[in-house]
């Protein structure tokens, strides 16, 4: 088993296979692993394929419901940056405190967010994600299985067209799903990305500042 994947305590100890059905989802990818095959041995053979999408769409399923929501909102700042949408802000709050005065606000940032707003998705995700319609009267009609992971899913698949490394942001997106599985806040450095030292910023600043008086 890959060590990408291991150590992924917030996911359920059951196969992948039932985790999957329980949110009516399939891979399109064939598994060799038998029926039994944990999350983490499924993630591993996906990986060996390349299968990126249908490893990111079992980690959409494999995360539980609050975790799935927030690596939803790390990427819907992908798109935003700081200015964070209503729906985005509504779904943050949520997953801070995930009660219901924070879930009436989600409600009222979806019915009033525009039409072409991707991080409708977000709030979608944390309005679903107790497993519900909604608070309130709503709370008495089940939320479709899907939808939470369906929700994260999209969110983060939006965030890979406009990239000049798509590849490499889609392994970004699944190394921050494999930090929250283990209990991480899902906020990592890109794959292969390299700060710069502060001391040589520094040196690099003071060079510039040379050359412009020069």
């Amino acid at each position: 088993m890959s060590e990408r994947f291991a150590n992924l305590k917030k996911v359920p100890k059951e196969p992948a296979a039932r985790l999957l059905a329980s949110k009516a989802t399939k891979l399109q990818t064939k598994i060799d692993a038998p029926a039994s095959a944990s999350v983490e041995a499924v993630l591993t053979e996906l990986e060996k394929k390349k299968a990126w999408v249908d490893l990111m769409r079992l980690l959409s399923v494999a995360l539980p419901e609050r975790e799935a929501v927030w690596w939803a909102c790390i990427a819907a700042r992908d798109i935003t940056g700081e200015t964070a949408t209503p729906c985005l802000k509504a779904a943050e709050a949520w997953v801070f405190e995930p009660n219901d005065t924070n879930r009436a606000k989600v409600q009222t940032a979806l019915d009033v967010a525009d039409m072409d707003d991707d991080t409708a998705l977000v709030a979608t995700a944390a309005l679903y994600a107790p497993g519900n319609m909604g608070p309130g009267e709503m709370a008495e009609h089940p939320a479709p299985p899907a939808a939470v992971s369906a929700c994260a899913f999209a969110m983060n698949m939006t965030t890979i067209g406009d990239r000049e490394d798509p590849l490499g942001h889609l392994h970004w997106l699944i190394d921050r799903a494999v930090n929250i599985a283990r209990g991480g806040n899902g906020k990592v450095e890109p794959p292969g990305f390299a700060p710069v030292p502060e001391a040589a910023a520094d040196n690099g600043k003071a060079n510039k500042d040379k050359e412009e008086k020069a």
